[in-house]
């Protein structure tokens, strides 16, 4: 049983740094991928950045250049460093796994192919 539990999100002005933590356990050793989603009121969730168990990362065009995703080497944490915050970046921000399939290439944006939610942590940007 994969469990996901988000950390670190909360209120910054814009132009500031955050950097959300994500304690994965029960994560299958190889073919999975991780994802960070985000949902702001009145809005479909969205992809924000995906990593795939072999490394290779992809992102939203509006956070490229800007959020980097990342995963310890034990596997046991996936990180998302958001620098240069906008006010349009305010959501909940929610870890996700795909642990069914095995992709080619990278993760899916798709939400339907992630079978394991965090609950969901704020994240605010003030102008």
């Amino acid at each position: 049983q994969v469990q996901l539990v988000e950390s670190g999100g909360g209120s910054v002005q814009a132009g500031g740094s955050l950097r959300l933590s994500c304690a994965a356990s029960g994560l299958p050793y190889s073919r999975y991928c991780l994802g960070w989603f985000r949902q702001a009121p009145g809005k479909e969730r969205e992809a924000v950045a995906r990593l795939k168990s072999d490394g290779i990362t992809s992102y939203a065009d509006s956070a490229a250049g800007r959020f980097t995703i990342s995963q310890d080497n034990a596997k046991k944490n996936l990180y998302l460093q958001m620098n240069s915050l906008k006010p349009e970046d305010t959501a909940v921000y929610y870890c996700a796994a795909d642990t069914v399939n095995n992709w080619i290439g990278v993760c899916p944006v798709v939400t339907d192919y992630y079978d394991y939610w965090g609950q969901g942590i704020q994240v605010t940007v003030s102008s």
